[in-house]
């Protein structure tokens, strides 16, 4: 492959190197999450700001782990995930929001995806329609016990991704609106918590690159509830879900000196 970055010794897209990132990643879309993130760091400090990609480095318990935010949607986030795994990442926690498709799934609860809905075009180009988009199993686990400690209202199964936000919120109007009512509906039949646009390209790409990733969203709000008439308030705070990613890259560096990794 071409080497397109001007510094042969960063990656193109994220600009960073070797060295320059843990290898424990957070994976926030926004930009702007990265230094509120990055506080609950030991010394952390700003690596690189290129595009949609910022990156901080610190350390959690002595070992040095970062927060890369990928922007929105899965070709992003795939960029982000194949450049920091070849700067030496090989654990990533996707953290962000999600509206919920259950009536039981409420404002401001934690969903954690053990797997996800490939209804995006980014895994497609990595793995077939039949591979599976799942989560890593060790990180889904220290997710659950992270949102258990912390005392967090959660939920663990299946998330919906996509390509297009007002596709979900007002597929009514799309052209292919027969294709989005009916799939949404059998989503929820089959039990799918929540809807979001990243987990099933990083699963599909942490498998193929054999890395770990899991995933942790804050429930902003829930459009079935809100067809129901039920209480749905909007929540914006997405701290709860950063301090759960947190507590499980503790769990996970505990587990790994203790494995020897």
């Amino acid at each position: 492959m071409m080497k397109y970055s001007e510094d042969a010794s960063k990656q193109y897209h994220i600009q960073v190197g070797k060295g320059d990132v843990g290898q424990y990643v957070i994976l926030p879309g926004d930009p702007k999450r990265c230094e509120k993130i990055a506080k609950y760091f030991d010394d952390a400090v700003l690596v690189a700001d290129s595009r949609e990609f910022v990156t901080y480095t610190g350390y959690l318990d002595g070992v040095k782990v970062s927060v890369t935010s990928t922007g929105i949607g899965g070709p992003s986030a795939a960029i982000a995930m194949e450049e920091l795994a070849m700067s030496g990442a090989d654990t990533f926690l996707r953290i962000g929001t999600c509206g919920g498709m259950q009536l039981d799934i409420k404002s401001g609860d934690v969903v954690i995806a053990n797997g996800a809905i490939r209804m995006e075009g980014t895994s497609r180009e990595y793995a077939p329609a039949e591979f599976p988009a799942v989560a890593d199993v060790h990180v889904t686990y220290a997710l659950m016990r992270a949102a258990e400690e912390l005392k967090q209202t959660y939920h663990v199964g299946i998330v919906q991704c996509k390509d297009s936000f007002y596709g979900q919120h007002s597929p009514e109007r799309m052209p292919v609106s027969y294709e989005l009512l009916n799939k949404w509906e059998a989503w929820k039949r089959l039990g799918c918590l929540a809807s979001e646009m990243e987990s099933a390209a990083l699963f599909v790409i942490a498998s193929h690159l054999r890395v770990r990733a899991g995933s942790c969203f804050l429930v902003m709000a829930n459009q079935e509830r809100e067809k129901e008439g039920l209480e749905n308030p909007v929540v914006h705070d997405t701290d709860m879900a950063i301090r759960v990613a947190i507590q499980a890259i503790r769990k996970l560096i505990k587990e790994d000196k203790q494995a020897g990794k």
